[in-house]
């Protein structure tokens, strides 16, 4: 920012948030902590070759001269504490306000306002087509028994669901065979907390801008709070702080890891906005991807990373198609993002089910974790996170996808063996 602050004013200023704006106040509160520093430095010096010359006096037995010298010092000294703390001031302001700005899009993103300009990158597959008008999937869990909607919101309100029967079956053996195929991939299986602190937040892009969409768990008895864990919005926030404020080697990269866990948040469910059955819900599991690696592997293995996420979809044999993301419709921590979105034709309409993003070396830089480098310098990785991939839009796409007439829904043959059925019975 210091040495390229037009470039980063650019790159801000194409995602259309107005956050190019702080780049001076950023600036500003910066140069003010280096002038405060240099002060401080100059002050030190002196109270140095001071406290020299008090030795010096004593030893010469000039006492009330040493004593004069030493008045100055207290003084010179306090005037240090103080810039200090001024120095703390500064600090705390700057870095709040670079917490708050976003990650500056890569130069290969198109620059756009919302969804709407996001190009489309390729298709797969064919929507399918029916002898009889396709059911939305809220009337197939309703009529198959898959998910109680009332009763799952008498047990935590609106927007929780209550999967049961055939549709609990259904929802397991879909974590079961995601995580199965990514570990073919070449992934390693990691089961994190749920909870997680806000450290881990913030290393990721969640807080502090995100804070108020977050759901808190309070530590202590009787009110008296002895600190504060989050629900995960995303198995990305631990999953990519295992290796917070350590050094790799870059013998060790790239990492692959991959998560299942459920997902909570609060902003989803809104009113009015696509509330209605599963498509937007505050809790919802996910098999997350994430991977560590070099800069030069980067995207590289962004590139792998969405065929990855791809390849379920397509051994599922559902249509979708994958969209780049335009500077608009990026988020907050990302580069780079690839959606793919599922046809669903009971909604007649694609639904995301997965996000594939490269946020280079931003979520490093906030976590503090950096590899060694062959020259040995220490640098900061390229962090990458993927949905591999996010349910229940899944589970909506696959049921109104398979749909029959006669109102029951065909199980994929590779979710078979982890059903023990071919169908899911009317």
């Amino acid at each position: 920012m210091r040495d390229q602050a037009d470039l980063v004013r650019q790159r801000l200023a194409s995602r259309g948030g107005g956050d190019e704006a702080r780049v001076d106040e950023v600036l500003a509160r910066d140069e003010e902590r280096r002038k405060l520093l240099a002060e401080a430095e100059v002050l030190k010096a002196q109270r140095n070759r001071a406290s020299k010359e008090i030795g010096a006096l004593l030893g010469q037995k000039r006492s009330a001269e040493a004593d004069a010298k030493k008045a100055e010092v207290r003084q010179t000294g306090d005037r240090i504490a103080a810039l200090d703390r001024a120095v703390g001031e500064v600090e705390r302001c700057r870095d709040g306000l670079l917490l708050r700005l976003p990650n500056l899009p890569h130069p290969d993103v198109p620059v756009g306002h919302s969804a709407a300009e996001n190009p489309v990158v390729r298709t797969w597959g064919e929507p399918p087509v029916y002898a009889f008008k396709p059911k939305a999937h809220d009337q197939l869990c309703e009529q198959l028994q898959l998910v109680d909607f009332v009763r799952g919101a008498k047990l935590a309100g609106s927007g929780f669901l209550l999967y049961t029967g055939w549709g609990a079956r259904l929802e397991r053996a879909l974590i079961q065979f995601l995580l199965g195929q990514h570990l073919e991939r070449g992934y390693t299986e990691v089961s994190p907390p749920y909870l997680v602190s806000r450290d881990c937040m913030v290393g990721v892009g969640q807080f502090p801008k995100f804070e108020d969409q977050a759901y808190a768990v309070q530590e202590g008895l009787d009110g008296a709070s002895l600190g504060k864990l989050y629900l995960l919005p995303t198995a990305e926030a631990p999953v990519a702080n295992i290796h917070r404020e350590e050094i790799l080697q870059a013998a060790q990269l790239p990492l692959r890891y991959v998560a299942y866990s459920p997902c909570f948040r609060a902003e989803a469910g809104a009113a009015g906005v696509g509330t209605r059955g599963m498509i937007r819900v505050h809790q919802f599991d996910k098999v997350e991807l994430i991977k560590i690696v070099t800069p030069e592997q980067g995207y590289t293995e962004h590139e792998s990373m969405l065929a990855d996420a791809e390849r379920v979809l397509q051994v599922l044999g559902l249509h979708y198609r994958v969209v780049l993301l335009c500077t608009g419709d990026l988020g907050f921590a990302s580069a780079k993002t690839y959606d793919l979105e599922v046809w669903a034709p009971g909604q007649g309409q694609y639904l995301e089910v997965s996000s594939v993003s490269n946020c280079e070396e931003f979520q490093a830089r906030r976590m503090n974790l950096r590899y060694k480098a062959e020259t040995g310098e220490n640098r900061f990785p390229h962090v990458l996170n993927g949905s591999g991939t996010a349910l229940a839009r899944l589970f909506v796409a696959l049921i109104e996808t398979y749909q029959q007439a006669e109102g029951r829904v065909t199980i994929p043959e590779p979710l078979q063996p982890f059903l023990q059925a071919q169908v899911l019975p009317a």
